[in-house]
């Protein structure tokens, strides 16, 4: 079948999978994004034919032309989602019709084919089955995948590509952050934006991140471990972290976040907990606000907690922002109770070890 809303996938087991006693002793300690697993998925595009050749086949280098389009026009885009073992011993996914949804809105802005959400789905799925054994058993251990998509055609000029392929790949990971959960320290970048109006921000595409690498690097020469990003416009409100959206909490329970306009990339876990905190019942509110509201709020303690949140990180406290001439800690520096509070909701609904009442889960086994 080919070009449809579902394609079959051909299935090639890798005839040489690492052995069961190495991959054990990887599983140990995986890190984040350094170990991979035995297969991965890749579907091919063309023009007039639709989507075609899906195979889940042995992880391999993919033979590309040095003329192929992405490598001189940068049209990529990816997702990020794991895969969790549940408390009662299934494996499920966490909110993957929603990656499935961004991952055609970046697809369109980054004038790509829409990839049919079936196979989005299915293509999941069938890495993870084959893989499973792959799938971390410790409390902070999950299967990273990684779908992305690329234009492969081979030709020179600007314009949108003929022909793509979408490749899923799977890592092992433990915590993003080493040493556990704690409160992170942040560089407020006074002179790198992440995104601009009418820009790429609401894309997840490589561009923005290879874009923030400059201010990551600052970050970290000041002692941080991570960016924050102030509007491109006036440089006065936040916008978002590198990889990260996110929130405030004030002293009468209220939770802020930046608002969508376009240069904020739409985040699944985002969501998940301004849905979560209303569950709680606080008032959560997207508005902008601006370095200079963060800092008084948090030296005067009317901003009681800062947290960032994401896929690979799930929810962070922030203890402390540093910009050029100065610093201000958050809540002391500690991990706050709103925060953290969320923090386990979350995860237990993503282990099965709560109620999902929104429909978040997707069992595969």
């Amino acid at each position: 079948m080919s070009g449809g809303d579902k394609l079959d996938f051909e299935i090639r087991p890798n005839a040489n999978p690492v052995a069961a006693a190495d991959r054990t002793a990887l599983l140990a300690n995986p890190g984040f994004g350094r170990i991979f697993t035995d297969h991965m998925v890749t579907v091919r595009y063309a023009e007039g034919k639709g989507w075609y050749d899906a195979r889940v086949e042995a992880r391999a280098p993919i033979p590309m032309d040095p003329a192929s389009a992405v490598l001189h026009y940068a049209q990529e885009i990816f997702e990020g989602l794991k895969a969790y073992h549940t408390a009662d011993g299934g494996v499920s996914m966490f909110r993957p019709d929603a990656n499935a949804r961004r991952f055609n809105l970046s697809a369109d802005r980054m004038s790509m084919p829409a990839l049919p959400e079936a196979v989005f789905l299915d293509s999941l799925r069938e890495l993870i089955t084959i893989d499973r054994d792959w799938i971390p058993t410790g409390e902070d251990g999950s299967l990273y995948l990684r779908p992305f998509m690329y234009a492969s055609e081979v030709f020179l000029g600007v314009r949108p590509a003929r022909e793509y392929l979408y490749v899923v790949i799977a890592s092992p990971v433990g915590a993003y952050f080493s040493g556990g959960i704690k409160p992170v320290t942040v560089w407020v970048s006074p002179d790198y934006t992440r995104a601009a109006p009418g820009g790429t921000g609401a894309a997840k595409c490589g561009g923005n991140y290879a874009a923030s690498l400059a201010a990551q690097a600052e970050a970290i020469e000041a002692g941080c471990d991570q960016v924050v990003f102030l509007d491109a416009v006036e440089q006065k409100y936040i916008d978002e972290l590198g990889g990260m959206n996110i929130f405030f909490v004030f002293d009468d329970g209220t939770l802020v976040t930046p608002p969508l306009t376009g240069t904020i990339l739409p985040g699944i876990t985002r969501e998940s907990v301004i849905t979560l905190a209303r569950d709680a019942g606080h008032e959560v509110v997207e508005r902008p606000i601006s370095f200079d509201e963060w800092r008084a709020g948090a030296e005067s303690g009317r901003i009681r907690e800062t947290f960032a949140c994401g896929t690979a990180a799930v929810i962070t406290p922030i203890g402390e922002a540093r910009f050029p001439s100065g610093a201000f800690t958050v809540g002391g520096g500690a991990s706050g109770e709103v925060t953290m509070s969320l923090r386990q909701q979350l995860v237990d609904i993503q282990r099965g070890s709560a109620p999902d009442t929104h429909g978040w889960i997707h069992k595969i086994a």
